[in-house]
């Protein structure tokens, strides 16, 4: 578990999902609620979030749709797509899409959920070290090139 919790972004147009989710996790992660991908966009651009959890089925907009739409602007969240219906073309899109982590049937297991969120944590922990070790790989790089040049002039 990491030292700082781990900062979730729930979207469900059902409430009493939102209130049952908040309740079972709030003690273990940082938990973020909304009611519509609209307000979840909202919610991203106030707050870090590593993962998101969205359902598929919603009135305005699929989860699908939502996360392929964040893509751009949000690109290190680990996504993972909820749904109460097994529908093999909202399977392919999310993966195609979305760039879904996990697919995960509803009404949730409480442990399988939770080992998902922490399994997608770890992904995006180690995303995130990669991409600052490659940051500083090219520090270095940038260094030698530089004092290659400086030997040369000399």
């Amino acid at each position: 578990m990491p030292a700082s919790k781990i900062s979730i972004l729930y979207i469900d147009d059902e409430e009493n999902n939102l209130t049952s989710f908040k309740a079972t996790f709030r003690r273990d992660y940082k938990i973020h609620t909304a009611i519509s991908a609209d307000e979840g966009r909202k919610i991203l651009e106030d707050n870090p979030v590593d993962i998101i959890i969205t359902d598929q089925r919603m009135p305005d907009e699929t989860g699908v749709e939502f996360l392929s739409s964040i893509l751009e602007k949000y690109p290190e969240p680990i996504r993972i797509l909820l749904t109460g219906y097994t529908d093999i073309e909202a399977v392919i899109d999310a993966i195609n899409k979305g760039q879904v982590y996990r697919y995960i049937t509803k009404p949730w297991n409480e442990q399988e959920l939770r080992m998902n969120i922490e399994n997608a944590y770890e992904v995006y922990r180690l995303r995130k070290e990669n991409k600052e070790l490659l940051e500083k790989l090219k520090k270095a790089n940038q260094q030698l090139e530089f004092l290659l040049r400086q030997k040369l002039l000399d």
